[in-house]
């Protein structure tokens, strides 16, 4: 079934979207659009509409959607290999700026902030990530280190974490890592791992004050889970 438009409607759908992406973001956008108007970027005078609702059905929305892989997103009739690039492209550069910005003086006073701050940084990661959040007095992040790989003894060492405490200043700091499986429950090599830490924080003087396991949807705090 033929689902083109005409072109003036396309153009003026188009500019229509765009318009409404530089007034205000995202906001008020679907899921649907979202993808809709990444499809626009290397679909000259054909309506992205279609596969766009078509993606965000199969891969069950918009996360799922960025997820897909090139050659799944290919099946979909309308989406060729401009437009996968296009989304694998959008989905890196949010990851990557997600990971690289730090908003000065954020206040992450409770596990339930810790990780929504977190969620987008390293919640859909593939790989295992262990990040360090470095705190100040009032719980106000000063900065956050990350490191990528397995959370044991040769990738999380005491001296990394607290020389680089020492340099910024830090009162306390918060450990966090991923789990890639999707289930946040920590793993005794976790709960281990966090009691070394905490050991080595009271020499110096500085506190570890949780743990926080993320996941894309949910997250454990070693603390609240009075497991540490």
């Amino acid at each position: 079934m033929k689902t083109d438009l005409p072109k003036k409607s396309v153009d003026g759908h188009r500019q229509r979207l765009r318009q409404k992406f530089l007034l205000s973001g995202l906001d008020g956008f679907l899921d649907y659009e979202i993808i809709e108007l990444l499809l626009t970027l290397g679909t000259p005078r054909k309506d992205c509409k279609q596969p766009a609702k078509e993606a965000i059905g199969k891969f069950g929305g918009l996360v799922g959607t960025l997820n897909a892989s090139s050659d799944e997103l290919e099946q979909i009739n309308g989406i060729g290999p401009s437009n996968s690039f296009g989304i694998k492209l959008f989905k890196s550069l949010a990851e990557r700026y997600a990971k690289e910005k730090i908003d000065p003086k954020k206040l992450l006073n409770t596990p339930r902030m810790v990780y929504e701050f977190l969620r987008e940084k390293i919640g859909n990661e593939k790989k295992e990530h262990f990040i360090v959040l470095f705190l100040d007095t009032k719980n106000n992040l000063i900065y956050n280190d990350v490191s990528i790989g397995t959370i044991n003894a040769s990738i999380v060492h005491p001296r990394e974490v607290f020389v680089k405490a020492l340099l910024h200043h830090a009162t306390h700091v918060v450990l966090a890592h991923n789990h890639p499986t999707g289930d946040p429950s920590p793993s005794d090599e976790d709960i281990e791992t966090t009691k070394r830490l905490i050991e080595a924080g009271k020499i110096i003087g500085i506190t570890v004050a949780d743990h926080i396991v993320v996941s894309t949807h949910d997250y454990r705090s070693l603390r609240e889970m009075k497991s540490i």
